[in-house]
Formats: C-alpha cells, structure tokens, sequence
C-alpha cells in the first residue's frame, strides 16, 4: 500500500561558487515597476539586478536583501517551470515554502505562455526570525507554458531569505542516480566535476555510483585533487580504461556497468568538460520519478566561458531535411545577465523537443535496458538518434529548465570542416534511414550532395573525400559500424595528411604574401556581395573556373586571406588559392584549387549519390533489421572485449 509523503521538487539555490557572472542565473534585482498589493503601493523598489552582487549570499540556500530592495528569485535556476510540471507529471499542484527574517514582504507572481506576469499571492512580515510562509498554487492553468516564482522585498531593517523549496504530495518512491562521465584526456575537468558531485549532501543521499571511462592517455587518477574528489564520493567512484571508441563507446560503456550493476533507476550521460549544478541532478531524478510515464530529462547547456549564456532552449531534428536545429530559431542563444527571463516573452512557452544533448542527460534504466545502448558511431548525432529511437517506443524527452551544466562551447568552431565531417556525413545518414518518415529520407540526399559540390568549388578537398569514404561506408551496410568503431579515426587522420586544405599552420606568417596577377575590378573579393544574386551568378561562373587550371603563381602565392566568418563557398570559389583562418582562432589553412581532383571527386559524387537515392529503401530496412546487433549490449560488450585485447 502507497504512502502520500511530501516530495521537494526543486529547492532555492544560490551559487555554490561566488561567482558575479552568474548570480543573474539564481537571484535578480527589480525590472523597473513597483506591483500594488490589497491596493497598497508596495515597499519601494530598490536596485536593479546589476547592482546585486554576491556579497549577499549568505550560504548555499539563504540570501539578504538590503533595505529597501527588492530580490527576485524569477531567475533561471529558482523559478518553478510549472507548465512542464503540469503537462508530464502526475503533479497537479504545489506548495512554495519560504523561511524568512527581518521585515518585508513575499510576493508570489505567475506568468502564461505569452509571458504576462501576474501576482498571484503576497504575505507581510516584520521583525521576523526564521517564519516560514506557505503558498498553495494550483498547475492547471499552465498548458502551454509560465512560471511560478516569488519576490523578497526588504523594509528598511531589511530582509533575508532563510530557505525556500517547492514540494508536493507523492506516493512514488525515491529514484537514485548512477553518473555516467565519458573522457578524454581531460583529467583536471573531471576532478572538477567529481568534487562538485560529492559536494551536495542531498544528492550524495540519491548517488548510487559515478563511473569514469576513461579512454585517453592523461588519466584523472594522476591530477591534483583526485584524492580528496574520491574521498568526497565515499566509495562511489569507479575508474574504467578502455580503447577510445568515442563518445558514443564511452557512453554506452557507462550505460552498460549500470545495467550489470542493476541498482539506479536512472542513469546520467555526462560530458567530462562541465560544470554542474548539483541541484539540477535532484531536480531531474525529481520530475522523472513523478512523470506520468517513463520520460528522459535532459538540461540546459551554458557556456563555460561566457556563464550567464543559455544555448538553445531545446532541440528538435527536422523530418524532411533531417537536420538538427533550435525549437526557437531566434533564440540559439540568449544572455539571461542582459535580458532576463522574467522580461522575456518567448522563453514563457513550454519547449517540447526530439532530443537532450549528451552533455547531461538522465534515462530511466528500464527505458536502456528496452531500448539499447547507443548506436556505434563514435561522435555526433548519438544523442539525436537516441531520442528519436526512444520517441518511436513511447518514451519522450523533456528539457526541463532549472537544470543544466556549463559546457565548453562549439559555436566558435566549425567541425565539419575537420576530421569530424565524416561523422557528421555517415551519421547523419544513418540516423535518417533508421527514422525518416520519407520512403527516401525526404530532402536529405538531395541537401547532402548540394553540400558536396560547394565543398569541392570551395576547394575544400579533404572535407569532401572523408564525406565520399561515409557515403562509401554506408552503403556497404550496418555490418561496418562496430567493426571500424576504434580504428576508422586512424584512417581519417590519414586521409586529411594528403590534403593541403587540412594541414593547419598556427604562428602567423607561415604562408607566403598574398599576390594576384589581376586585380579584382570591384575592389574586395575575399568578402561576400551584399547581393544574393551576385554571390550566386559569380558561383555560377566558378563552376567553369573549377575544371580550369590554376594559375602557377596561385601555387606560390595564396590570393587571399579571407576570415573564417567570410568563407562562404561562393567567396571561396573565386580565387585558384587563398589563406583561410579557422573559426576558432588558433590557425589558418591554405586552400589550393586542384582541378583534376574536382573532376574526380564530382564524378565519384554523382555516382554514390545516385546509388544512394536508389538503394534508400533497401538500405532503410538493412539498417532497422540490424538494429538489435547495433545498440545491445551483448554487440557492445563484444566491442569491448575485442578492442581491450587490442589496446593492451
């Protein structure tokens, strides 16, 4: 017989580190208008949310506010996301419990999907010492999105706030946690990250296990701190060596001990270069012990070096084009220290997505042990296709704000002009033959092979041969996926050593001085056209360029230098060679027209993508039927056995 015991959903946090950069994530100043309360202007408003700063953070869950300000915990991290309470958890309603000292008063507030604020409940107090205050608050206006969250306003004794949480009645019982945390050669990221799990006491009460696989050469036993991370853990840590089989190997090993292990209800997948919010862990173990049905909780991801940046907000795979992307295309990023969330309409909506990004991701261990581990495919569209694998057995994916990590960032970087194109290519394949709802995948080997043609009319050579060797591999059926896990990089590596385009050069001045036996007649032509058009008819003309031959002094002499964020084929197109910079900063490539290998690789192209177009549906059911011998885990530990031998 089930007990009905009180369950705390999500506690009041502030930041476990004194850190200026993100306190906007955890508590605000006021936004610019004083509320009237029982018809009463309320206490003057005091400073706005820049001059709050972290000298009033008085513990890990208590705050003071000044005299005469105002503190808002409408903030990313303390605000209640009750409309994903209401549509995915058999909670209907919630209490705010808020302890408090001093004078001043509570304000309870909520938002709707259009992000109208309103208050819903307020509460006066004075001379107060610990009095606590509880607000009962009903979900069942929250269908498509809104928040709850509450103000502190100080009199002019001031205030502070003791604690506060959010809880409900439940009659279902306490999940527990294993981590998961694949690395490489990332040994101080993960002392980090392991002093930060075994830092939280209430989360320690949940943590079965954390298990490292460690599948590089600079291990974590050997860095500064481990000790005292193992020690924090109590016995919880489990170190494990094997061969690198990319992310998708290390994940599905993680998943796999679990498994074995038979304890946790959930697993966490775990990137190694992050940091946590030990909170968002308990707060996604929460909502998934209380969804209505087996669900995977995912997190937000900021950026580690520009901490008050949210990326985006969810992610949804596009049927047609099969493509990645923002549920919100307007916000694939947002600066929640400079717009906050209270003040920003779109983020009010509840986000429904297809998939979590792996960097923090908690499944049920029933729904691994259903589904299967990851397919094989060492990097990229892991995540994805899981999501959508588990979609297809009813299992949904929810993002739930509150909980994230501090992740280091890939927009700087364009990895898909490196040794990643590959899997970028095969992956993305492969994951649209097992899901697309298209007899042909849709529009996916037409934009594939598009993208083929502007790579090699921007001379980018070694970019569209690793992409011809995936469609290759391919077409030869699932057969080659745990066969190549641990030794296709080797042969990537060697492909791009015969390619000048992928041969970096870091100091400044490596390359010789830019000369060009004509001047262009319209001035620049290392930066894009403002007109369309113009980008597209010269494209058009470069289609004749690229079967001629290039000049001899363009092989002595680059062209052109051209940044990395105007490399846009069509600039590239028009130039025998140029000198371009990579997205990140740290080097520049010299790009070299080679006409013959253009012919080649388009005539090559042409026929793999025709095979491919005919083939599909064939193709398709090669892979649904192997699916069973891709992601279980007997195939996976065979994988693993097979290239542990190898590597010792």
């Amino acid at each position: 017989m089930s007990t009905t015991s009180t369950r705390i959903l999500q506690r009041v946090v502030l930041p476990v580190d004194p850190d200026q950069d993100i306190l906007p994530l955890y508590v605000e100043g006021d936004l610019g208008q004083a509320p009237v309360f029982d018809g009463e202007p309320e206490i003057p408003v005091g400073a706005p949310a820049e001059h709050l700063d972290v000298s009033h953070v008085r513990s890990r869950r208590s705050f003071t506010v000044e005299p005469s300000a105002r503190a808002s915990f409408g903030t990313y991290f303390n605000a209640f996301p009750a409309s994903y309470w209401r549509k995915w958890t058999v909670v209907e309603q919630v209490v705010l419990s808020a302890t408090v000292s001093g004078t001043g008063q509570v304000f309870v507030y909520r938002s709707n999907a259009r992000g109208n604020i309103y208050r819903v409940a307020g509460e006066t107090f004075e001379a107060a010492k610990g009095e606590t205050f509880r607000f009962t608050l009903p979900l069942d206006t929250f269908a498509d999105g809104g928040w709850y969250w509450f103000d502190l306003v100080a009199g002019l004794d001031g205030a502070a706030l003791e604690e506060a949480h959010w809880e409900a009645a439940s009659d279902r019982p306490q999940g527990t946690v294993t981590v998961g945390i694949t690395t490489l050669n990332r040994a101080d990221d993960v002392v980090t990250l392991l002093q930060q799990l075994g830092s939280d006491p209430t989360l320690l009460g949940i943590l079965d296990r954390v298990t490292v696989v460690d599948q590089g050469t600079q291990h974590p036993e050997d860095a500064e701190g481990f000790a005292d991370a193992e020690k924090g853990l109590d016995g919880r840590l489990r170190m494990i060596r094997q061969a690198n089989l990319g992310g998708s190997g290390g994940f599905s090993r993680g998943m796999s001990e679990t498994l074995d292990e038979g304890v946790s209800t959930y697993h966490l997948i775990s990137d190694d270069d992050l940091r946590t919010e030990p909170e968002g862990i308990l707060r996604a173990v929460a909502f998934a012990d209380l969804a209505r049905r087996r669900t995977i909780v995912g997190g937000h991801m900021f950026s580690m070096f520009d901490r008050s940046f949210l990326h985006s907000f969810g992610e949804r795979v596009n049927p047609y084009r099969f493509w990645w992307g923002a549920v919100l295309k307007k916000y694939t990023g947002h600066h929640l220290d400079q717009q906050s969330l209270r003040g920003t309409a779109d983020l009010h909506r509840r986000i429904d997505v297809d998939y979590n990004g792996w960097w923090m991701e908690l499944v049920p261990v029933d729904v691994i042990r259903e589904i299967g581990l990851s397919l094989p495919i060492f990097i990229k569209w892991d995540d994805a296709e899981y999501g959508l694998r588990a979609r297809e057995h009813g299992v949904h994916t929810v993002t739930l704000p509150g909980v994230a990590a501090w992740h280091v960032p890939w927009t700087d970087k364009d990895d898909s002009l490196d040794w990643q194109a590959y899997y970028h290519q095969r992956n993305r394949l492969v994951a649209a033959l097992l899901h697309s709802p298209f007899e042909h995948g849709g529009g996916i080997v037409r934009e594939t092979l598009s993208h083929q043609y502007k790579h090699l009319l921007a001379s980018q050579y070694s970019v569209a041969e690793l992409r011809l060797q995936a469609l290759e591999d391919v077409l030869s059926g699932p057969e080659h996926m745990h066969a190549q896990l641990d030794t296709r990089l080797a042969r990537i590596r060697a492909t791009r050593a015969e390619y000048d385009d992928a041969r970096v050069e870091k100091e400044p001045g490596s390359f010789p001085p830019v000369r060009r036996k004509k001047v262009p007649k319209k001035g620049n032509s290392a930066a894009p056209s403002g007109s369309s058009l113009a980008n597209y008819a010269s494209a058009a003309l470069s289609l004749v360029k690229a079967v001629r031959p290039a000049s001899d002094l363009s092989r002595r002499h680059p062209e052109a230098e051209i940044a990395a964020q105007d490399a846009r084929w069509f600039v590239l197109a028009r130039h025998d060679s140029a000198v371009v910079s990579l997205a990140d900063g740290t080097g520049a490539v010299w790009y070299k027209r080679r006409p013959a290998e253009f012919r080649r690789q388009v005539e090559r192209s042409t026929k793999l993508y025709a095979r491919l177009l005919q083939e599909w549906p064939e193709l398709s059911k090669r892979y649904k039927d192997a699916m069973g011998d891709l992601v279980g885990q007997d195939a996976w530990k065979a994988t693993f056995a097979r290239t542990e031998a190898d590597r010792t």
